[in-house]
This record gives C-alpha cells, structure tokens and sequence, in this order.
C-alpha cells in the first residue's frame, strides 16, 4: 500500500487534472493507493478573503462567483460534454458553502476563537471541491476509484485552524473503515473533524501531514509528495538563482530544515513516517519520470548549506518598563501569553534589558499579544520582515547577506539565522 499527496498546483486546471491523474494510473500498479489532494490552485487564499469580507460586513460574493466559475469551468473542460457530473457536484458543494456561510456569519462575535472555529469550517470546502472533483472525472474515465471523507477518519481536539491529531482514535478508525481495499481511494489533505463532528483543519499547507498520517497509520510502503519543483532544493530558486538538489536526506536533516521553515514540506510530516522508517518521496508532477529527493532512515550524505526562507514575519521586543533585567519572572509572564495564543516561535533571543521573538505575522494574534502584554512591557513590533537560516553554514555561505541591513542576527555551531525586509533575490 503507498500513499500520494498532491498539492493545488499539480490541480489548478484541467489539464493539470488529467496529468495528476495520469501520474496515478502510470503508478497504481496491483498495489492499493491512497490519493490525497489539497485546493485547486489559490482556493484557500481566495476562501480565506470571502470568509474575511463576510464575517467583516463587506461584500463578498464578486470573490465567491469568481471562485466557484473557475471550478465549474475546471468541470467543464473534464466533462467533454459527456456528462454533467462534475458540474452537478460543484454546484452541490458551493450551495452548501453559501448556507454554511450565512450560517456562521450569523453566529459570529467578534472574537478569535469564533473566528477560527469559522475559518476550518469554510476553509475546508477546497478540499472537498478539489477530491469531489478529481473522484469524479476518473469515474468518468473508467478509472475505478473511491471517495474517502477524511473527517471520518483522521480525528482531532478542536484546536481550530491547528487541529492536534487523536492518534489512537485515528488508528482505530483506520483500521475499521480502510485497512483492507484494493484499488485508489481518493481523500482530503488538511482537514479532519473533532470528537463534535466539526471539521478542523492542521495547520495552513497541512496536506503533506494528511499523507503521513495515513501513511503511518496504514503502514504504508512509501509516502510520495508530488510537487511543482523536481524535489528538494537547497533554497528557493525564485529567490536564490543558484539552488541546488538533494537527491537524498536523512529523516532528521529534513525535519530541521521543516523547521527552520523550508516549504517544500509541512513541518509535521516527518516524524510519523520516521516513527515507522516509512520513505517519503518528493517529485515532480511535471517531470514524474525523475526520482527527486528520497527521504529515509540512513544518515545523509554530505550536505551542502540549505538557506530556508520564511516571509511574513513579525519581530517583536519586549523591554521591562522600570529598566530592570528581563528575568525569569518576565519570561514565564511572556511565554504563559504566547502559549495560550497559540503562537509559534521561530526565533528568540534575550539580552540583558530585552527579550525578542520572531513569529509568523497573523494580525488578530500580534493585537493580542501586544494588549495583554502591554501593561508589563514596554513593546516594539516590525513586521513585513523575512526570517532567513542558512543550515550547515559556511562563511562563505553567509557572506552574501554582508550588505542587508539585519535587525536580528543569531550564530549558532551548525546555524546562521537573520531577520530582515522581505522581497530580497540573491
């Protein structure tokens, strides 16, 4: 049994449909296949938006026909003429979205947690658009196929837009429902559903993780990620022109360079293969007859340095107002604020008079921290800023960021970590 994943981009389009299911076909072989699918291209950005005008008062249903043509236009192109199915579905799917928005728009208070209670329930509408869709034109293909609701299946706290995963339950709901199949089974990536059966999502990008939990659950031969780069690279190549590929890393490698914030992978989706030395492959959906990048149990080879880009960032400081030291008194003040905002840390430093994070910029988060903290600190905030690590630097390496003009500079034995304006090329 091996699991794929697929991401919006191998989905934006028809044509791009028809090459992801191609890959599948070409690959299904007599061995069961979970195929898990992300939104169709930019969705989630754009149901993000009409989720904010909505709830905001504003008009959103210009953004919400646009959307919804571009799926019945995807239909179109992969029905043929043959059949209206596929058309029948998205018109299905987004009358439901418009009830369920009026529904919570209706509900809403104002607050973070109704917002992102919000946020996973219309959020999630792009996965199910995107396996509907998919399911559907192989159906139409001959293709033999199921469709899977991950929300039966992969169960979570109700921890809204960063759902933690049920483990146990997950396992024995796999285990009854699609431990035994044949054939291709079509899922979501990113969402599941919580002990109240109201869908929640793992985090932004949260499809890999999808494809490893049902890896890890299903013991499964392998996991593939297909992606629009040939695997993994050793930086972004729209950002650094001389990138290069890793044909293979070592389960560790990859995990810290998921956390540092290299994008090719959601930070999740490597402990739960690791757990059970399940490969993970990355390849290109555009060139599938090229191996990629293989991740797996043995040590990697040498590694040239990996320099790990993260836009959208906030650095915040916070200075004692009496100009005593920060000590650990202030900082248990600070993190018992940050952990009960859910707020991600991905970089801090202290100095004597000073304590300061680096977060991803999520405007409702940083208002809150700031109110709540205010009080006891004085605070300073930068944001529109880009947090950059190079892993296993070497001077040389770190001589091209002379010039930038740095805010926040940490050196460690294997790490070189920067924060600085977003929109630099190398």
């Amino acid at each position: 049994m091996r699991v794929f994943k697929f991401g919006g981009a191998s989905l934006k389009n028809a044509n791009a449909i028809i090459n992801m299911v191609s890959i599948v076909c070409s690959n299904k072989n007599e061995h069961p296949l979970i195929v898990v699918v992300s939104a169709m291209g930019k969705t989630t950005n754009a149901l993000e938006i009409i989720l904010q005008n909505a709830l905001n008062g504003k008009d959103y249903m210009q953004d919400l026909n646009k959307l919804k043509n571009y799926h019945l236009e995807t239909a179109s192109d992969l029905e043929n003429n043959d059949s209206s199915n596929i058309t029948n579905l998205v018109n299905n799917l987004f009358q439901s979205f418009e009830i369920k928005l009026k529904e919570l728009v209706n509900q809403y208070n104002g607050s973070v947690e109704s917002y992102q209670f919000s946020y996973d329930q219309i959020v999630s509408y792009g996965e199910l658009l995107s396996s509907n869709i998919v399911s559907e034109y192989m159906n139409l293909t001959g293709i033999k196929n199921s469709w899977l609701d991950a929300r039966e299946i992969i169960v979570t706290d109700s921890t809204y837009t960063e759902g933690k995963v049920n483990w146990k339950k997950t396992n024995d709901r796999v285990k009854k429902q699609i431990t035994k199949f044949n054939g291709i089974k079509i899922t979501q990536g990113f969402i599941g559903a919580d002990p109240y059966n109201n869908t929640t999502t793992l985090g932004r990008e949260g499809s890999d993780f999808t494809g490893a939990i049902f890896a890890n659950c299903l013991n499964a031969e392998s996991l593939t990620i297909w992606k629009d780069v040939p695997g993994i690279l050793n930086a972004d190549p729209k950002i650094f022109h001389d990138a290069q590929l890793y044909d293979y890393l070592s389960y560790r490698e990859a995990a810290e360079m998921t956390y540092y914030g290299a994008s090719v992978i959601h930070p999740k989706t490597i402990k739960p293969l690791a757990n059970k030395k399940i490969p993970l492959n990355v390849r290109s959906f555009e060139r599938p007859g090229e191996t990629g990048t293989l991740i797996g149990n043995e040590k990697s080879h040498k590694v040239f340095p990996a320099f790990i880009t993260k836009n959208n960032q906030a650095l915040v400081s916070f200075k004692v107002k009496d100009f005593s030291f920060i000590d650990e008194n202030n900082l248990t003040t600070i993190f018992h604020t940050i952990t009960n905002l859910n707020i991600k840390l991905n970089l801090m430093q202290n100095s004597a008079t000073s304590f300061s994070i680096c977060i991803d910029y999520k405007e409702y988060q940083v208002n809150r921290l700031i109110e709540q903290l205010s009080s006891e600190f004085k605070i300073l905030f930068n944001k529109k800023l880009q947090l950059i690590t190079v892993k296993n630097y070497t001077e040389e390496s770190i001589e091209r960021f002379k010039e930038e003009k740095i805010l926040l500079e940490q050196r460690s034995r294997n790490n070189y970590r920067i924060v600085v304006g977003e929109d630099i090329t190398f």
